[in-house]
């Protein structure tokens, strides 16, 4: 007989079933984020938002501040993915409120949403918003994090990324270098350091040229290639969500043969996981 957890069989609170006034009721987060990632691994973003907007209604109807952060952290992401800016920014501003009313300033949660609120302007072509919130977070990572965490990785991917909106290259290859070491020594980090090479062979474009930076262009496709090929890598939503993010760099320099090879791993990919009902 299968042993039943609590979630297996507990419904979420009553969204109208309101707490006494002070009181505050911590909603089911795992629950929440594992059926999140379920509709991430099909791709299906409508569902995810539909699944996010239900959570938050729970959150904010049993007062968990934090529990709501989390789920505004997710919806930034997930609405910058569909290009909703409007949306995207509410979640933003939101987020901003609830990490005083959490009582998060200056902690790593804090720190987590700092990035995304930057990864959401930089999104949305305004490296300069970005740039700040991403300082921010980079304070409180460097100070609380050990130096090989990935978190610190994936800051200073995107950190770099609008250093050089902003021309400023030479700090941002120091900060791709970085990030590149930092992801070799995480588990399928292989898929972040494919995207660093492509983010400097850009960076080599902008600050050389094209002609100029052919050969160091080359090189990064080559090593973004083959670490894509990687045969350890799981082939699941997130690898497809790679290749799909990865395969437009490929054309724009010309390897349409690679390209072509990535999207048909993310159709295979889909064609596999399928689609999942758009319940709670």
């Amino acid at each position: 007989m299968k042993n039943l957890r609590p979630e297996d069989y507990l419904e979420p609170t009553c969204i109208f079933c309101k707490p006494t006034e002070g009181e505050s009721t911590p909603v089911d987060l795992r629950r929440c984020i594992t059926r999140l990632d379920a509709y991430l691994d099909r791709n299906d973003y409508a569902a995810a938002e539909r699944h996010l907007d239900f959570w938050r209604q729970e959150a904010m109807t049993s007062r968990d501040w934090r529990g709501l952060l989390s789920i505004e952290n997710e919806r930034m992401g997930l609405l910058r993915k569909m290009g909703k800016q409007t949306k995207a920014l509410e979640a933003v501003r939101a987020a901003e409120d609830l990490i005083g009313r959490a009582g998060l300033d200056d902690t790593v949660t804090a720190a987590t949403t700092w990035l995304n609120i930057g990864t959401v302007y930089k999104n949305f072509n305004d490296p300069q918003a970005a740039l700040p919130y991403y300082e921010r977070a980079r304070a409180v990572y460097v100070r609380e994090l050990p130096p090989e965490d990935g978190r610190l990785g994936g800051l200073y991917n995107n950190l770099a990324l609008v250093l050089v909106d902003l021309g400023r290259y030479g700090e941002a290859r120091a900060l791709y270098e970085k990030a590149l070491s930092i992801m070799a020594g995480q588990p399928n980090g292989a898929l972040e350091q494919a995207i660093t090479e492509l983010n400097l062979a850009n960076l080599a474009e902008a600050e050389l040229g094209l002609l100029e930076a052919e050969a160091e262009i080359e090189a990064r496709l080559d090593r973004a290639f083959a670490l894509l090929a990687q045969s350890e890598l799981p082939r699941n939503g997130y690898y497809a969500f790679v290749c799909e993010k990865c395969a437009p760099s490929f054309s724009y320099y010309g390897r349409f043969a690679d390209a072509q090879e990535l999207c048909e791993r993310v159709e295979e990919i889909y064609a596999r996981i399928g689609t999942i009902p758009a319940v709670f």
